[in-house]
């Protein structure tokens, strides 16, 4: 339990730091309590609703793993590494394809809801 505890501990603060360090994580944070609401609103059944808001926190997710690779690579050098910065391109590319999957996801449910499937 102990174990549990202190892990859950790092959780909260590695998501209190994201939070104040950068804008997007405030954001998608921020989307992802608006999903709440809405999603049961679009979504056509609750699994859907669920998957919808799924779809959001996974835009989180990626977006987290991103930030700390930019971290991690700020801390090793402030220069300006060719390689450094390809692999932070890599970080963003991955937020992208996962906000366009988000993207896909409500676009369908909401063509589902409005009757055109």
């Amino acid at each position: 339990m102990l174990r549990l505890w202190k892990a859950t501990i790092n959780s909260r603060n590695g998501l209190a730091f994201a939070f104040r360090s950068e804008q997007a994580v405030r954001e998608e944070i921020y989307a992802l309590l608006v999903s709440l609401p809405v999603a049961w609103f679009i979504g056509a059944t609750a699994m859907r609703a669920v998957e919808l808001v799924c779809a959001v926190a996974f835009v989180l997710v990626v977006e987290l793993l991103n930030t700390a690779i930019e971290k991690l690579a700020d801390r090793l050098t402030m220069d300006h590494d060719k390689q450094i910065g390809r692999v932070k391109d890599m970080g963003s590319a991955a937020v992208g394809v996962a906000l366009l999957m988000a993207g896909a996801f409500w676009i369908f449910a909401l063509v589902e809801r409005l009757g055109f499937v």
